[in-house]
């Protein structure tokens, strides 16, 4: 019988439990279950304490020399996490191919990028191939296979490729990728680069913190992000010029693309009265280096040059920009009530 709008229906625990009561033959696995269960006071377990992101530097010199070879960074032992990872969500490598050389690289990952450092060739997958220089960078997403990465020509006997995924997301969440949530994407350097020059001509002097262009993905309209997942930017410091000290909430993994003597960034995890990070920690950038900003702190670019310097970040944050929905303002007359009835 199906109940209508004023029918009452009332199922006492006593007579759920006898529904649902376990077959004499079944074994009842209750309490086998309550030995994984915990319990914590609100105050002493919201806010756990966990291993901190390091503050770290990767050389170039890591890729300037040496095999074919992909040259990891991988901190799990230092995050107490058991999968391989640069920081939670991500891993981050170089990748190091020489001359009429091939290197395949793979992952079980939802979103790949590849920024060329140094170098041209291709790179083939099962989405395609692809040429590249220096300064491209391209993101492809689930592959089953490998991508096979060959380089034609170089400096230095060999190409340098930064590669960063998010199989450390996947892995944490017990799932593998199912189909593809955006298509191969390739940003040419002389695009971004012309995109740059034109807002450094539309913006005045001050009015930016940023001088930078947004690598967005078509297939990511709402959170103008690189992947679903992958954020970056490439980020200019005009010669002579401080990026004044901000912070985000992922995890940014920052290559050097470009940069003088006396070029380097200071961070903390906190500021004083007038704006000036505390007892800062100093990072001098490298140009084909990586260094790692930790979530949640304070960190300004400094560029005492006389020249242009660049610096390109990855983070996770199209994760944060999808979740951070839940935080943008909702006109009220937008308001809708959802009614349980149909």
């Amino acid at each position: 019988m199906v109940a209508d709008a004023s029918t009452t229906v009332e199922v006492t625990l006593s007579e759920a439990r006898g529904a649902a009561k376990t077959p004499a033959s079944e074994e009842d696995d209750t309490t086998e279950w309550t030995k994984t269960a915990n319990v914590f006071e609100y105050g002493a377990a919201a806010n756990p304490v966990m291993a901190p992101i390091p503050v770290l530097v990767h050389p170039a010199s890591l890729h300037e020399t040496g095999d074919t070879r992909v040259i990891p960074f991988d901190i799990n032992d230092c995050l107490e996490i058991e999968t391989h990872c640069t920081s939670p969500n991500l891993m981050a490598s170089f990748a190091r191919v020489r001359v009429g050389e091939s290197l395949d690289t793979s992952a079980v990952a939802t979103s790949q990028a590849f920024y060329v450092i140094r170098g041209a060739g291709v790179s083939k997958s099962e989405h395609g191939v692809v040429s590249w220089g220096e300064g491209d960078l391209f993101v492809v997403p689930n592959t089953e296979g490998v991508v096979t990465h060959t380089c034609v020509e170089s400096t230095m006997g060999g190409a340098a490729l930064y590669w960063v995924h998010d199989e450390p997301l996947m892995d944490y969440l017990g799932v593998k990728p199912h189909g593809k949530k955006f298509e191969p994407t390739m940003f040419k350097r002389e695009r971004m680069l012309a995109e740059v020059e034109e807002i450094r001509h539309a913006a005045t002097e001050g009015e930016r913190n940023r001088l930078g262009v947004l690598l967005g993905n078509k297939a990511c309209e709402q959170t103008k992000t690189l992947t679903h997942v992958l954020w970056s930017l490439l980020n200019s410091i005009p010669a002579r010029t401080v990026q004044r000290p901000h912070r985000h909430n992922s995890v940014a993994l920052d290559l050097a693309v470009s940069a003088s003597a006396n070029v380097y960034t200071l961070m903390g995890k906190e500021i004083d009265a007038t704006g000036a990070i505390i007892d800062p920690i100093r990072c001098d950038w490298t140009p084909g280096g990586v260094f790692v900003t930790p979530p949640g702190w304070w960190h300004s670019h400094h560029n005492e040059s006389d020249d242009v310097a660049w610096v390109l970040p990855m983070q996770d944050a199209g994760l944060y920009t999808h979740q951070a929905r839940s935080i943008h303002w909702f006109p009220y007359d937008r308001v809708r009530v959802v009614n349980a009835d149909p």
